[in-house]
């Protein structure tokens, strides 16, 4: 499986979508608390290490390689939310 077959995958995965969505809800009711940056950061690098650790098992694709995959993925999904978030809010406030 190539690199690029690897995000893909990881781009329909409902279960890291989830986490992050819950990730991004997380940090803007804490953000007064513990800011944005490393909340966000550390985040994103805990569920691109805890998917492939925990769920993947005995696939012929390296940790290694999940894990950048999923450090690529999940800013990409996280930034989306991000923006999906602030869309959502400006609209209500209209």
């Amino acid at each position: 499986m190539t690199f690029s077959q690897i995000i893909v995958s990881q781009f329909a995965d409902p279960f890291r979508i989830i986490l992050l969505i819950g990730l991004v809800w997380t940090m803007m009711r804490t953000r007064a608390a513990s800011g944005t940056l490393i909340p966000l950061g550390a985040g994103i690098v805990f569920v691109a290490v805890l998917i492939p650790m925990t769920m993947t098992a005995g696939s012929e694709i390296p940790v290694k390689d999940q894990i950048l995959a999923g450090l690529v993925t999940n800013t990409v999904i996280t930034g989306i939310v991000l923006g999906v978030w602030e869309a959502v809010n400006r609209a209500r406030k209209g």
